[in-house]
């Protein structure tokens, strides 16, 4: 054999021997990931990307199951089936999570965002990576964050321009104590509800509002039961993507790592889908038939300074050290 060929052959016999390792470190597994809103919202698009590309870096082996919708319950009783080891993903709210880490609650204050950049710099950063970091102990891996967008408020009484609209408004809030207490303060009277049981509250006036992002509007088709959206932008909403630890704990390193990077790639194209949608969400909304009202940026300000004490409430019931990082991180990202 010539020399030449000799150098060409070691590192071709070197990756034909690895296949076979690499091949068995993959077994054939079904991943169930639910969720919570409509299959054709972003979330629903970043769910199928990751399943395309754990199916191709897996060589078909890993499969993964979308169930959007709350199909498999709501947020609690997703929470606990990844505990238990009987649903393998999901993707909740940081609203959802405040049960088993109470600091994902800082994620939820009013205004600590106000553009997209920052909000990706403090969701990927350091403060983001720590919160995802205080999961494994409650039995649940954090992948990482899809993006859900500034949250807005609509109803179905009245246009509502500012503060003094909202008062005596019947809203549903996600299941956290900081938006509970956000939007008492804001003289509304707030009913924490499960996304999969708004659509009815609505449609029955069990409820005269709620808040989302344009994106969750548009494909739950709230426009149907409400005639009136504010861009109040009141909070960014994030989706954590969640992985059972009994489920993770039996992978191998092989697979664990296609999860995540699979992941990696999935967020990137989330968030892409997101910013399409919501440059579009107006436009759809308007042509659905309801009113848009603009919030001025003093309303904003009036209903950031009724928060401040509430959100002072809560810094004080969270960990030092996360507070800290988390105040450090507010203070670096609005730079950006």
């Amino acid at each position: 054999m010539k020399r030449r060929d000799f150098l060409f052959t070691v590192p071709l016999l070197a990756a034909l021997t690895a296949a076979p390792a690499l091949a068995q470190d993959i077994q054939d597994r079904t991943i169930k990931f639910g969720y919570f809103v409509n299959a054709e919202s972003p979330v629903g698009h970043g769910v199928r990307k990751f399943a395309e590309i754990v199916a191709a870096k897996s060589g078909g082996k890993l499969k993964v199951r979308e169930f959007p919708a709350a199909q498999l319950g709501n947020e609690n009783q997703q929470q606990s089936a990844l505990i238990a080891g009987t649903q393998e993903m999901a993707a909740p709210g940081s609203p959802q999570l405040v049960g088993a880490v109470k600091e994902f609650g800082l994620l939820d204050f009013p205004y600590i965002v106000s553009t997209l950049p920052q909000a990706d710099a403090l969701l990927d950063g350091p403060f983001g990576q720590t919160l995802l970091k205080t999961l494994p102990a409650k039995g649940i891996v954090g992948l990482g964050y899809f993006e859900n967008g500034f949250r807005h408020v609509t109803n179905s009484k009245r246009p509502v321009k500012g503060l003094a609209d909202l008062d005596g408004l019947k809203i549903r809030v996600q299941l956290n104590p900081v938006f509970i207490d956000t939007f008492r303060a804001f003289k509304t009277n707030p009913v924490p509800l499960g996304f999969g049981e708004l659509y009815t509250a609505l449609e029955t006036k069990a409820v005269d509002a709620q808040e989302n992002p344009l994106p969750n509007i548009v494909t739950t088709k709230f426009y149907e039961v409400q005639k009136y959206l504010s861009l109040t932008g009141h909070v960014y909403g994030n989706n954590i993507i969640l992985m059972s630890k009994k489920f993770w704990d039996k992978l191998s390193a092989t697979e664990q790592k296609i999860i995540s990077e699979a992941m990696t790639e999935a967020i990137a194209y989330q968030r892409k889908i997101s910013r399409e949608q919501l440059a579009k969400g107006l436009d759809d909304l308007k042509a659905a038939g309801m009113q848009i009202d603009d919030v001025a940026q003093s309303e904003k300000d009036k209903m950031r300074e009724i928060s401040k004490p509430i959100t002072e409430k809560f810094m004080t019931q969270y960990d030092a050290e996360t507070v800290k990082l988390f105040k450090a991180e507010l203070e670096r990202i609005q730079k950006l």
